[in-house]
């Protein structure tokens, strides 16, 4: 089965292009783990499958190292924008992507016909607590204290299509995110559990992110997780609208914007493709 490797700031999948290859979907959380497993298969954050839509462009399935499916993922979807252009399967610009969150428009920025970057409109955040989802009294999860084992934390709640749960920190490199990260993930709140993201604000116009993502732990990007930090620190009046978003191998901008929507740039990488014996 051919592959190609590919990541947007080091947030790394697997692709593979189903309308060339055949693969039985009822496998697919399977072969994610075998082929997302470090050092014994190719290695990855999660299986990227490129599908034929019933509307749009093409269709997106992701699954995380760990066999669960994500509904959806800003860095993954990226990668598929610029995969599709660079291989041939649309000379489009602005590409409709169907996802299990919904429609996505992923749009190409290029440079004497070279893809710079991908800037994409990730839709309106929901806020409400039960389309996070998130148990609980109905209405926004703003500042909302959360005990995890004997401490406590103060979280806001983010839906982009799939869950964020973001805490603000003084210092995003001091926390322990291998131990309070799936504590957090699986708490008994988060009934579809939740991606973690511990942000630090550095002034109104940029932020520090670190983020432990739902079935597949610490990453070194997330494109949603990077809207809903941005929405999150501008519901508790600590930034504006347009922010940078620094993660560990580079940054994101993210504007939440006079629509309601959330647009989010930035690059995607593919580093090389190969067989796997299928």
């Amino acid at each position: 089965m051919r592959f190609t490797k590919v990541h947007g700031l080091g947030n790394d999948f697997i692709l593979v292009n189903c309308y060339e290859e055949k693969i039985d979907l009822g496998k697919a959380p399977a072969l994610a783990v075998a082929m997302c497993r470090r050092c014994f298969g190719v290695g990855a954050d999660g299986l990227v499958l490129l599908l034929p839509p019933q509307q749009g462009d093409v269709g997106m399935r992701i699954f995380n190292a760990d066999g669960s499916e994500a509904e959806m993922c800003g860095n993954a979807i990226r990668c598929v924008a610029r995969y599709m252009y660079e291989h041939n399967m649309t000379k489009k610009e602005r590409i409709r992507v169907e996802t299990p969150a919904g429609m996505m428009a992923p749009e190409l920025i290029l440079e004497n016909g070279l893809v710079q970057s991908v800037r994409v409109d990730m839709g309106e955040p929901r806020l409400e607590r039960a389309e996070i989802p998130m148990a609980g009294r109905p209405g926004c999860v703003v500042g909302e204290r959360l005990t995890v084992g004997g401490s406590s934390y103060d979280v806001t709640a983010v839906s982009m299509g799939n869950p964020h749960c973001v805490i603000l920190v003084p210092d995003a490199d001091r926390v322990p995110l291998w131990d309070i990260g799936p504590r957090i993930e699986k708490h008994d709140v988060f009934p579809r559990k939740t991606n973690v993201e511990f942000v630090q604000v550095l002034n109104r116009d940029e932020v520090i992110m670190r983020v432990w993502e739902r079935g597949a732990g610490e990453t070194m990007a997330c494109g949603t997780g990077a809207c809903a930090t941005v929405v999150a620190c501008v519901l508790n009046g600590l930034t504006e609208r347009q922010v940078t978003v620094c993660q560990k191998e580079g940054d994101l901008f993210i504007e939440w914007a006079a629509d309601n929507h959330v647009y989010m740039t930035g690059p995607a990488t593919e580093v090389f493709t190969g067989d796997y014996p299928f």
